[in-house]
């Protein structure tokens, strides 16, 4: 009897070790084809259910205001079907509106259900459509509410402010900013009853529209934000990638790279603030015709080809993180615009995006912006409306499927390396 109950007990260990090896092969199986629903980042470039992830991708910031009012939301549904057609799969928008007209957060902390759930349809719609978001948490600029509602909101309740730069470093600001990303981050949505946190549909987190910093052009203070509020997103969500929403101005701590701003700083460091590694990726921003107004055609071109090749250059050899062109585009505004003017400059711009991702640089671009029709107030002179653009539609989807193809490209290019390398070794 003895040897045989040593028996069971043998047998029943030897299965419960089965079993529990089982289950963390399914485990394990299931957390890893969770995270490949997710963006990733894999060296310089993006990857999607472990393949080469390029693309390309559009601006439409206005998406959750127009779809507060539910009369207006086929807008966000014709830009999304429009925007697929073209072979669009990344749309930035903005997932804040502080204060003001339809604002989502009305006060620090106090948030407007209706407007929440504009967000939820947006998110539920760019899903239907196979569209990744990128999520803008707040702005620099008034717009919006953005920095500067923050700091008002603060000196309203006491606290010493001398300006809108005290939204990096109050504490009493910085907690209602973190008090924002919770609440957006941990959102369960209305429509699909997916958190935020959760939902493969959104691409990034962005800390802030184009951050800047006037009391300190180094990039000083505005990296000990970005450290600070980046280690307390990936503290909420580390599935999903997180960037800063930089323009690309270089600031003090490579003084030879300064010669590539357009003639000035604005308080951020693209080295030094993208080499936080909670930072997934870089973006630049690029409007030579406000930057450089004034200045011929020539030479705004000649200017983004250094400014692109600058960043290309420094994300692939310093950062070695992907980049995104996350704006651009041309205002219909400028003196001696001309469609075809606008047509040639994307053109070439798209054409630069091609080359340095082939080259394992910039791995995507975002047009500013897409609107729908009959959307005149939200038109800023940069406002492509696919189904009344056709020129400019075409060179947008000649660029989706020259994105698309560098996909297969670099794809098969890593398959054949792979079987190289297991050939070699099998012999």
């Amino acid at each position: 009897m003895a040897f045989s109950r040593r028996s069971n007990i043998s047998n029943f260990s030897c299965c419960f070790l089965v079993i529990f090896v089982l289950s963390l092969h399914c485990e394990n199986h299931r957390v890893s084809s969770s995270a490949s629903r997710f963006i990733q980042t894999r060296g310089t470039r993006f990857v999607l259910g472990g393949s080469p992830f390029f693309f390309n991708g559009f601006n439409s910031y206005w998406m959750m205001h127009v779809a507060a009012e539910p009369s207006e939301r086929h807008k966000i549904s014709n830009v999304f079907r429009e925007a697929a057609a073209a072979g669009l799969t990344v749309c930035r928008t903005w997932a804040f509106s502080d204060g003001g007209d339809r604002a989502l957060q009305m006060s620090p902390g106090v948030y407007d259900e209706r407007v929440f759930q504009a967000l939820d349809f947006v998110v539920s719609e760019a899903r239907k459509y196979g569209v990744h978001l990128i999520l803008s948490l707040t702005n620099n600029y008034k717009d919006f509410g953005g920095r500067t509602q923050y700091v008002t909101s603060a000196k309203n309740a006491g606290v010493q402010v001398n300006s809108d730069d005290d939204f990096y470093t109050k504490n009493a600001v910085k907690r209602y900013y973190k008090n924002h990303i919770k609440k957006v981050l941990t959102r369960i949505n209305t429509i699909s009853r997916v958190a935020y946190k959760d939902d493969p549909t959104i691409m990034a987190w962005e800390l802030i529209n184009e951050p800047r910093c006037q009391v300190d052009f180094s990039g000083k203070t505005l990296n000990a934000w970005v450290q600070e509020m980046a280690t307390y997103v990936k503290s909420l969500d580390n599935k999903h990638l997180l960037e800063i929403g930089m323009e690309g101005f270089y600031g003090d701590s490579m003084p030879g790279k300064k010669q590539y701003n357009p003639g000035y700083q604005v308080g951020t460091d693209f080295i030094t603030n993208n080499l936080i590694k909670e930072i997934d990726f870089a973006t630049i921003h690029a409007y030579p015709d406000i930057w450089l107004s004034g200045q011929s055609d020539g030479a705004q071109m000649m200017f983004m080809r250094r400014w692109m090749t600058s960043h290309s250059t420094d994300s692939k050899t310093m950062l070695k993180k992907p980049l995104v062109l996350a704006e651009f585009g041309k205002s219909s505004k400028d003196p001696g615009y001309s469609l075809y003017a606008r047509d040639s400059f994307m053109a070439a711009i798209y054409g630069n995006i091609y080359r340095f991702a082939r080259r394992g640089g910039i791995a995507g671009g975002l047009v500013w912006q897409i609107l729908a029709e009959g959307m005149e107030p939200y038109a800023d002179g940069y406002e492509i409306v696919l189904s009344q653009n056709p020129s400019t539609g075409r060179i947008i989807g000649q660029q989706s499927r020259q994105m698309t193809s560098l996909d297969h490209m670099v794809s098969n290019r890593t398959n054949s390396q792979s079987n190289k390398l297991r050939n070699s070794k099998e012999q």
